[in-house]
């Protein structure tokens, strides 16, 4: 499927739960497109998306907190880098 294509199909198909992965694929996709007359005619659906996660109260950082941690990251309390473990 072609970009201008995908972009409006996850427009129309995008919920709630899916905004924030939605919008992400999207950006994805504008960055493939190679003409200015092609990224003129997704702006509106780009624009849409994102109107979609703010009215919905989803933010990039709640998403990622959603997520759950990334692979690697550290558990324990005070571990972050930088700090130093209190005695």
């Amino acid at each position: 499927m072609n970009p201008v294509a995908e972009i409006t199909r996850l427009y129309y198909a995008t919920t709630r739960a899916t905004i924030q992965r939605d919008l992400e694929k999207a950006i994805d996709l504008l960055k493939t497109l190679t003409t200015e007359e092609d990224r003129e005619r997704v702006s509106v659906f780009m624009d849409g998306l994102s109107q979609m996660r703010s009215e919905w109260g989803v933010s990039p950082a709640a998403a990622v907190a959603a997520a759950g941690p990334k692979p690697g990251a550290r558990k324990t309390p005070g571990s972050a880098p930088g700090q130093r473990a209190k005695r």
